[in-house]
């Protein structure tokens, strides 16, 4: 139906464990059933059972799950910029 995939990082202002949360994808005829909802859950209970500070995640501008997001208590950050540096090879 889908899965979702986080990466231990480490918050070095807080001394805490973080999680990125990477991906996150639900097959298409699955989608609006709950399942995003469930990984999403999950996620924050796997984040809480690790004594961890939190998750982070990025989406585009435009993904329509940003209202899944935001009802799942998800908050846009809005005080940074993110940069993103690429190697060309």
């Amino acid at each position: 139906m889908g899965f979702t995939q986080l990466y231990p990082s480490f918050s070095s202002v807080s001394m805490q464990r973080t999680f990125i949360l990477n991906d996150l994808f639900v097959a298409e005829n699955f989608r609006k059933k709950g399942v995003a909802e469930a990984l999403l859950s999950r996620a924050k209970e796997f984040t809480i059972s690790n004594n961890s500070k939190g998750l982070t995640l990025e989406t585009a501008i435009d993904n329509p799950a940003q209202k899944l997001y935001e009802r799942m208590g998800w908050k846009k950050d809005t005080a940074v910029f993110h940069y993103t540096w690429e190697s060309l090879i």
